[in-house]
């Protein structure tokens, strides 16, 4: 006999059929029952929120409550308890409806005995339980940081869990029912049929796979396969545990690269002083035989001249690799660059095709540098040049300049980059793009997509050499089709002490209220510990709907809101009509990975007030947000 008694409440308003359950389960002696009966349901559910109840046997058919509204009430209202529906014969249909809802049992009148009465609560207790501690464990499940998928043998996902949900953007309902080789890969994948094969045979497998999420951007996983058994030793299903390593992977082909650079710069630098050498004696030779050699006829005096001409051709090669493995000495001053950009802008308006259109943008507090006037003149010529050669057919070239803090954030993700501040000179165009598989190779020494005679190969790997001889880096982004966007950071000359005490004081927030969205969690959490360094209060969201559910809470308090432009469910510009439908006069800024700034301002996302694109250093962040809640709100057209 179990030492605790199970507390019973009994819904039902006959009393007859009250007294039959009490005296079949006084008759039971295996188990103490403590029976509560209640005639109605408003009854029941005041009773269930007063007592701890172990389970409820519930009548379909109330004073207050008919059918299976009946059941839906309660259940909605007591979902932890177990529920058994007792019915009359002609009420069967409705309680097997129940069951298929969330009821434990049902049991008909007439046919209930003691034996069967606790034998249907003892198991709809033990259901309940085992249901309980499965959720248990499903929860555990999604606040893993991993995402966790369960699919049968033909790739149907069955189970889907948060991380999941973080790392791909698809919610469950959406995925489930879903193959995993159509809804996660761009096209039939040779890795995802590979790792099949070693799945079946070995019974797990454990690798990298380039997937893509619910927004297209394409992530690399490291993924773990286990081939799951029945109990008759049949496959069942199979249990995948993936990680996303894209950043890591990222950091790695950067860092490979530096690696390879360097060892091609150091040999580089060996072949220079060697050709240097051999180069030397021919050209002294050349020119003492042109000086000794008076009688010689013409011809053999052409071929000296061709010699001297072609080893100071050599030479000048050897220079410009010996610039890349150690950078060009030259005297460095301080220099004010927009005063080098309105010379190249003139010379290549004056000298580049007129299909090319030329946008330039200087800031008037443009920061100052300290460098070789001569050589950064080379590195915005060679960019230009560039540029101009894959428009053939004509475009747009753009050279913005900016002044710009690297942060700690921002150098942990680029090898090259070191904290402090830079001015920031793109150069855009609108060519033919260059290729993913080479884009890494291109500041390499002779590399070049050029035709035969139409380039050596050294002018971006003396543009990387003159860069970093100046403590600077560079960054390039391209699209095949839609264009090139080079970056160069050079650092600039400010009293940097002083600048920075005036203005993190001057950013100081005053407890303004931060709505920041964005699906990354490791951004959200950046964000936060960024904007409360600066006095500023923060809200987070993971997606636009939980940022409208949060702005509707908090319309008074919240201040401006942060949207990052690529999101699963919904994504930011649905965001922000959405909020705007709302709130007209809201402050918004936009955030996105993938679009420069001059995009935007190209594409005027209406009503946003400003635009940060990633990477975004901290101060940048707080200087943008001081600007938009200083500015007057917005006016939005109907």
């Amino acid at each position: 006999m179990e030492h605790r008694a199970i507390h019973v409440l009994l819904i039902e308003d006959n009393p007859g059929d009250a007294r039959l359950l009490q005296e079949l389960l006084r008759e039971v002696t295996s188990v103490q029952i403590e029976l509560e009966p209640v005639d109605c349901l408003s009854k029941g559910l005041q009773r269930h929120n007063e007592a701890s109840f172990d389970v409820i046997l519930l009548d379909l058919s109330l004073p207050d409550s008919q059918g299976f509204h009946t059941f839906e009430r309660l259940h909605t209202h007591a979902r932890e308890i177990p529920i058994i529906v007792t019915t009359g014969l002609n009420d069967e249909t409705l309680a097997l409806r129940a069951v298929q809802e969330g009821a434990q049992d049902y049991l008909v009148k007439g046919q209930i005995t003691g034996e069967l009465l606790v034998r249907s609560i003892r198991y709809a207790i033990e259901r309940k339980r085992a249901e309980q501690k499965i959720r248990e464990q499903a929860a555990l499940l999604d606040i893993a940081t991993d995402a966790i998928l369960v699919r049968d043998l033909e790739n149907r996902i069955l189970f889907w869990n948060k991380g999941a949900e973080r790392l791909y953007g698809w919610k469950g309902e959406e995925a489930l029912g879903q193959k995993t080789d159509e809804l996660l890969y761009k096209e039939i994948s040779s890795q995802f049929q590979e790792a099949q094969k070693i799945l079946i045979a070995k019974g797990e497998w454990r690798g990298e796979l380039n997937q893509v999420t619910k927004t297209g951007r394409e992530i690399i996983v490291e993924s773990r396969w286990t081939l799951v058994h029945n109990a008759g030793q049949q496959p069942k299903f199979i249990l995948v545990v993936s990680t996303d390593v894209t950043e890591k992977k990222q950091l790695e082909t950067q860092f490979f690269r530096a690696q390879r650079m360097e060892s091609i710069g150091t040999l580089a630098s060996g072949i220079a002083h060697d050709l240097n050498n051999i180069l030397t004696p021919v050209l002294a030779t050349a020119q003492l035989l042109q000086i000794k050699l008076t009688n010689i006829d013409e011809r053999s005096h052409q071929m000296l001249q061709a010699m001297e001409a072609n080893a100071k051709r050599g030479a000048e090669l050897v220079k410009q690799v010996l610039s890349f493995a150690r950078g060009l000495e030259g005297k460095h001053t301080i220099l004010q660059i927009k005063h080098l950009i309105l010379e190249i802008q003139q010379i290549v308006q004056e000298t580049f095709p007129k299909s090319i259109e030329v946008y330039m943008e200087v800031p008037e507090d443009l920061w100052a540098v300290t460098g070789n006037a001569t050589q950064l003149h080379q590195v915005l010529m060679n960019l230009c040049v560039n540029a101009r050669d894959a428009m053939p057919a004509g475009g747009h070239l753009k050279i913005l300049t900016e002044n710009l803090t690297v942060d700690e954030n921002y150098a942990r993700m680029n090898l090259d980059a070191r904290e402090g501040t830079y001015i920031g000179i793109t150069i855009a165009d609108t060519g033919t793009g260059i290729f993913p598989e080479i884009l890494d190779k291109i500041f390499e020494p002779f590399f070049t997509t050029k035709e035969l005679g139409k380039g050596t190969g050294l002018g971006l790997s003396t543009v990387l050499g003159i860069i970093k001889s100046h403590h600077g880096f560079i960054t390039v982004t391209s699209s095949v089709g839609q264009g090139t966007e080079f970056k160069v950071f050079l650092p600039a000359v400010i009293a940097r002490d002083y600048w920075e005490a005036n203005i993190s004081e001057a950013l100081m927030g005053h407890e303004e209220l931060i709505l920041v969205v964005d699906d990354e969690a490791a951004i959200r959490e950046v964000s936060r510990a960024s904007l409360e360094a600066y006095n500023y209060q923060v809200l987070t969201a993971n997606d636009g709907i939980e940022a409208i559910s949060l702005y509707v809470q908090h319309r008074d308090e919240i201040g401006l809101v942060l949207v990052d432009m690529m999101m699963p469910s919904m994504d930011g510009p649905t965001t922000i009509r959405t909020l705007q439908k709302i709130n007209p006069q809201i402050k918004i800024i936009a955030v996105s990975g993938l679009l420069s700034g001059y995009q935007v301002v190209e594409e005027s996302y209406s009503g946003v007030q400003a635009f940060l694109p990633k990477p975004y250093p901290v101060k940048e962040l707080v200087k943008t947000i001081h600007e938009v809640l200083e500015a007057e709100p917005p006016i939005l057209s109907d």
